[in-house]
C-alpha cells in the first residue's frame, strides 16, 4: 500500500515537473514579444518625433561600438557552453558560463562608458535635444533588460558551478540562453536603427 501511494505521488511530480518544463518555453517566447513590443513603440516614436524637425545629428559614442563586439562575444561563450553541456562537459559549461558573464559585466561597464562620453560632449538626458533624449531612453531601456538578464546568467553560473547541469537537465540554460541571444539580437538592431535613422 505504502510503496503504491509512494509510487503515485512520484508520478504525480514527475507530471507536475514536465508540466512546468513545457509552459517555461512559451511564457519565454510571450515575455520576449513583450519586449520586442516596447521597442517597436520606441522606435517608431523616435521616427515620429525625428519627422517633426528640430532633430540634432551627432555621432554615436565608440564605447557602443566596443559593446556590440562584448556582447556578441558573450553570445559565442554562451553557445559554447550549451554545446559542452550536452556532452556533459563541466569544465568547458563552467568556462563558458564564467567567460559569458565577464563579458556581460564588461558590456555594463562599456554603457556607461558610452553615457559618459555623450556627457562630456554636452549631451545631456535632458536640455539638450529630444534626439538625445531617445537615444538614452532606448539604449538604458535596453540595459535594464539586459540587467536580468545578467542575474539570469548568475544563477545559471552558480548551477554549472555546483555541476547541476547536465545533458539531461539543462533547461534553465537553455532558458538563459535564448534570453540572452534575443537581447544580443535586439541590441544589435537598436544600434543599426540608430545609426542609419538618424
Amino acid at each position: 500500500m505504502e510503496n503504491s501511494q509512494s509510487a503515485s505521488l512520484t508520478d504525480n511530480y514527475n507530471e507536475e515537473r514536465e508540466h512546468r518544463q513545457r509552459t517555461r518555453k512559451p511564457l519565454m517566447i510571450v515575455g520576449m514579444v513583450s519586449i520586442v513590443m516596447l521597442f517597436a513603440g520606441l522606435t517608431s516614436a523616435y521616427i515620429v518625433r525625428q519627422a517633426d524637425g528640430n532633430w540634432l545629428t551627432f555621432e554615436l559614442p565608440s564605447s557602443f561600438y566596443i559593446s556590440t563586439v562584448l556582447l556578441v562575444a558573450s553570445s559565442a561563450t554562451l553557445w559554447w557552453a550549451q554545446k559542452a553541456v550536452k556532452k556533459n562537459d563541466f569544465a568547458s559549461v563552467k568556462l563558458g558560463m564564467g567567460l559569458t558573464l565577464l563579458l556581460s559585466l564588461a558590456f555594463v561597464i562599456s554603457q556607461f562608458a558610452a553615457y559618459g562620453a555623450m556627457t562630456e560632449q554636452g549631451l545631456f538626458f535632458v536640455k539638450t535635444n529630444v534626439s538625445v533624449s531617445f537615444l538614452y531612453i532606448i539604449t538604458f531601456a535596453h540595459l535594464l533588460h539586459l540587467i536580468g538578464g545578467i542575474i539570469a546568467l548568475t544563477v545559471s553560473w552558480v548551477k554549472s558551478m555546483r555541476e547541476l547541469y547536465t545533458s539531461e537537465n539543462r533547461l534553465g540554460l537553455e532558458l538563459t540562453a535564448m534570453y540572452w541571444h534575443f537581447l544580443d539580437a535586439l541590441w544589435i538592431y537598436l544600434l543599426l536603427f540608430l545609426l542609419f535613422i538618424r
